[in-house]
């Protein structure tokens, strides 16, 4: 008999219909209407190697569900690159990606009443699309992270994808040879897999571990290991059994376990990113949570991994020291999540657990205990003020300092600011301001990657600040503050900002503001005028017209 009402559903309306023609075609057989249909989404594809390791993946779990009595239906998803996209125009349509991933997943899934879903994805936006969409459909799934790619090396150093847009400040610089310039740029990607830094990929796989929508271990393994593939057949198993047991996304997926998976961002030092996509989750769950929440975690959870781009170590480094079950048992211990919420296995995110050691092993620098924290708080703050009144989001660790009061440096869209650094017209003190950015004014709220690895580059992270209503990639590290809300688009304080004005960034006070009077700020209101539109048709201006605000996660619905 079918296992549940999806199965119930679609093998009795098949049975006495046309369209079951239609499945003997692709291979069905008659008794293969009593189990269920399992869809499996693919994210391969050759253009990034986040994404290239995938299909040995989708083999694996396609060939697990049909050892477990269920029939695979696979179908496909896109990518876009951020790290190819970054700096171009084609960043813009990093963001839009996360939803036209969800709305793929959910076509497929709902056109064909699928009984289930294996969601396979690499690059940054495959996973929040993945689980906007399981979230919003709440038919029961299973993310399977693609693996993180290894370590380059180059001359005895560990490199990443990062690496090479910093080596670009500091050759133009002149703190770096050719030799290293080039040895850099062809050695930061060595293997299939994504981005080896605690950067948006490997933070959002890693806190699906958190939230219970992932397999324990499964986000750090590296995408050409062999345990990566085992674990994706495991996934479509643990898939099944909740099929059977009609485990949905919504029952795993709670306030709760988002605060779980919060904390573990905060922990790990993850990536900005992580801020927008948690709230587009909550919104397609419907579960009350907000930009404020973020920070209230924040105040409590420090920070206990020593991991890029603030920390020394990438996400295979982290596999080796115990992985996140081992960050997740000293937070458990701690006090500081909710070991009670129920998981994909079906078990609880404590019972899965119970095995890990309470402390990290002493032979490794990686994860810290408690007592030993890096920070004693998180690193993502959400600073308010004149400049943001709905929040702003800054990562602060790996900074002496993050407070700097000076002069604004004005750019409407990220190249000419890229070429002002580059040029060497941005000096120690400054805060330069990249606008128009925003998820209606980009669209899309690209990334800032290139604007300030430059500065990095340059050597100019501890003495130059940076606000803008875009983005910035998980690699981002200095005092910059990023998804400033509202947008310039919209007339939003940063809209106002003049050549010169004074800008305070204050993350102990979580402050942003301009230095202006309430009189001045209101006479520059009164005279803005919002610009036309840069696209007016097409996927980027659909999304311009859809997109909520970036304090509400930038979600189109």
């Amino acid at each position: 008999m079918p296992y549940n009402r999806r199965s119930k559903n679609v093998t009795q309306g098949v049975a006495r219909s046309p369209n079951r023609s239609m499945y003997y075609a692709i291979g069905y057989e008659k008794e293969d209407f009593d189990n269920p249909m399992i869809g499996v989404a693919n994210g391969h594809s050759t253009i990034t190697p986040c994404n290239a390791g995938l299909q040995r993946l989708a083999d694996a779990a396609v060939e697990a569900i049909k050892a477990n009595r269920a029939n695979p239906q696979t179908f496909g998803t896109p990518t876009i690159s951020d790290g190819m996209a970054m700096g171009t125009e084609g960043m813009k349509y990093s963001l839009v990606s996360r939803e036209v991933i969800a709305d793929c997943i959910e076509t497929a899934v709902q056109g064909q009443w699928m009984d289930g879903v294996v969601v396979i994805g690499g690059c940054d936006k495959n996973m929040p699309g993945a689980m906007i969409s399981l979230a919003r459909m709440n038919v029961p799934g299973i993310f399977v992270y693609g693996g993180t790619i290894k370590p380059g090396k180059w001359k005895g150093k560990d490199l990443t994808i990062v690496s090479a847009f910093e080596a670009v400040g500091e050759f133009t610089a002149g703190r770096m040879s050719q030799e290293d310039f080039d040895g850099i740029e062809r050695n930061a990607c060595p293997s299939t897999g994504s981005c080896g830094g605690m950067y948006t990929a490997n933070t959002m796989s890693s806190s699906f571990e958190a939230l219970g929508m992932s397999l324990m271990y499964s986000s750090t393994m590296a995408n050409p290991d062999q345990e990566k593939v085992d674990s994706a057949a495991e996934s479509a198993r643990v898939l099944i059994e909740a099929v059977k047991k009609d485990i949905k996304p919504r029952d795993i997926i709670t306030r709760k376990s988002i605060e779980n998976a919060v904390a573990l961002i905060m922990a790990t030092g993850g990536s900005t990113n992580a801020v927008l996509h948690y709230l587009a989750i909550a919104h397609a769950a419907e579960i009350e949570w907000s930009i404020d929440d973020f920070e209230r975690v924040r105040q409590r959870v420090p920070v206990i991994c020593n991991l890029k781009p603030s920390g020394q170590y990438v996400a295979t480094d982290l596999h080796a020291a115990g992985g996140i079950p081992q960050v997740l048992k000293i937070l458990l211990d701690a006090g500081l999540l909710h070991g009670d919420c129920l998981t994909i296995t079906g078990r609880t995110l404590a019972e899965e657990l119970t095995d890990v050691p309470h402390a990290p092993r002493a032979d490794q620098q990686v994860i810290f205990p408690i007592e030993k924290a890096l920070y004693d708080q998180g690193h993502l703050a959400i600073l308010k003020g004149n400049l943001a009144p709905d929040g702003a989001v800054a990562k602060i660790t790996g900074l002496k300092n993050p407070v700097i009061t000076g002069p604004a440096r004005v750019f409407d869209d990220e190249q000419s600011a890229l070429a002002a650094i580059l040029a060497d017209k941005i000096k120690p003190g400054d805060v330069m301001v990249l606008r128009y950015l925003g998820p209606k004014g980009g669209p899309g709220m690209p990334e800032m990657l290139a604007p300030t690895s430059a500065i990095i580059g340059k050597g100019l992270g501890e003495s130059v600040g940076l606000i803008t209503d875009g983005r910035f990639s998980g690699g981002t590290w200095g005092m910059v503050v990023g998804h400033v809300a509202p947008e310039a688009f919209v007339g939003g304080g940063i809209a106002l900002v003049q050549e010169g004005d004074s800008i305070t960034i204050d993350a102990h006070r979580l402050l942003l503001q301009l230095n202006i009077s309430d009189d001045e700020f209101a006479r520059r209101k009164a005279a803005w005028r919002q610009p036309a539109p840069r696209y007016t048709r097409g996927v980027l201006a659909k999304f311009a017209a859809l997109a909520l605000p970036a304090d509400r996660g930038a979600v189109t619905g």
